[in-house]
């Protein structure tokens, strides 16, 4: 089972599709999307955000965003 790194980052662009840029602490930029449960729940995430994400080893230029900080 492979491990995900879990970071933390900044929305700075919402995409379409429920699809959203996000800068990372080190100034990475990703692209990020929802998670299910947060669609389930229909968690609003808006720009200037902080989420938690979990990001593959294999592919660090994508992420899933599992939380919302604030």
């Amino acid at each position: 089972m492979e491990e995900h790194i879990e970071v933390e980052g900044k929305i700075i662009a919402v995409l379409a599709g429920t699809m959203f840029r996000v800068e990372l602490d080190n100034k990475h930029v990703v692209l990020a999307t929802i998670s299910g449960k947060m669609r389930k729940r229909f968690v609003r995430l808006n720009l200037g955000d902080r989420v938690k994400m979990d990001m593959s080893p294999y592919d660090l230029h994508k992420a899933r965003i599992t939380w919302r900080i604030g």
